[in-house]
């Protein structure tokens, strides 16, 4: 079978790369080029290191429509956007499905730790599961992918990696956000928009104090400082009113939440369905739920209160192992 990996010359890419070749696929790689001159020759030189044929497609114009541009805009609203969550459908297996149509290939890949069996999407093992951040992927994408690396935890790679003498084997984990290699996004933020100004901390309706503008605080985050010996947390963030609002620990636990412009990777129940939800990528946090489609959003019931569900974020519900989709959460 030919199969479209995406390759961006790191350890998960190659290995999965090795593993495809090893099951008797024809490996053709991918690499999406948002013009990082020493990302793009890491990938072209360990794609000739393997011996797999190699196509660069530019993708800086589209990320910027669908990827950066929302993300801001996002972050403007008072929102905690996840940008690879808005990527992985519009832009990278978007270009991986339109390669492969070109390539007449079966199949698409990636490195991502979770399971793609049948057309649905699977949990990955506990330690690396990334099976939160394909949430929105379509089902068409979806009913054509493989995923090597979804049995495997992270330090079974490496292993593997040093195994087959991979010049990656070490090569570090990419953990900023890959338009904004600096992890300086306020700057990043401050070049495209005009950012608004200072504005109030909020305690139960008192100003309490001021902060320096919306965009640098997300829900669940602690605000710096004690007011009257006691911790205090951003409950809410109102770009409106330029307000960020804080609440005590305790208060930051919700028990329902709405979700807009939910992705359904299974058929989108009739009425109210069983499951578990993930408010943020996380291990250790997923409660039981009951969700129902209530006109253009999901409302979902926590059996347990989850911390802290951020407006801008994705909620991904489960049906023990398998995903069946993700929206974004929405305010009060």
């Amino acid at each position: 079978m030919k199969v479209v990996l995406g390759f961006s010359g790191g350890v998960d890419s190659a290995v999965s790369a090795a593993l495809l070749r090893r099951a008797g696929h024809e490996v053709h790689g991918v690499y999406l080029d948002n013009t990082d001159e020493k990302a793009r020759q890491d990938a072209v030189d360990t794609a000739a290191f393997l011996s797999i044929p190699l196509t660069v497609v530019p993708v800086a114009a589209e990320l910027e429509e669908k990827v950066c541009a929302p993300f801001c805009e996002s972050y403007l609203r008072g929102e905690t956007p996840n940008p690879c969550i808005l990527c992985n459908p519009a832009v990278k297996f978007k270009t991986l499905l339109s390669l492969a149509d070109e390539l007449g290939a079966e199949a698409i890949a990636t490195g991502h730790y979770a399971r793609a069996e049948g057309g649905a999407l699977f949990k990955g093992r506990r330690a690396n599961d990334q099976s939160y951040m394909l949430c929105r992927l379509t089902r068409e994408q979806l009913s054509r992918l493989v995923l090597p690396l979804g049995g495997m935890e992270k330090a079974e790679t490496r292993a593997l990696a040093e195994e087959l003498s991979l010049p990656v084997a070490h090569k570090k984990d990419s953990m900023e956000i890959c338009f904004i290699p600096d992890k300086d996004y306020i700057g990043w933020l401050s070049r495209r928009a005009e950012l608004p100004g200072g504005g109030d901390f909020v305690f139960h309706g008192t100003v309490v104090g001021r902060h320096e503008g919306i965009f640098r605080y997300t829900v669940g985050q602690r605000r710096p400082g004690l007011y009257e010996g006691r911790k205090l947390y951003i409950s809410r963030i109102d770009a409106e009113s330029n307000t960020v609002e804080l609440a005590l620990w305790e208060e930051l636990f919700k028990t329902e939440l709405y979700a807009r412009d939910f992705n359904w990777l299974v058929n989108e129940p009739k009425g109210p369905i069983r499951a578990s939800v993930r408010v943020r990528h996380t291990k250790w946090e997923e409660p039981p739920c009951t969700a129902a489609v209530e006109g253009d959003r999901v409302r979902i019931v926590c059996g347990e209160p989850v911390r802290a569900p951020a407006p801008g974020q994705s909620a991904v519900l489960y049906d023990g192992e398998r995903a069946l989709g993700g929206g974004f959460i929405i305010g009060e």
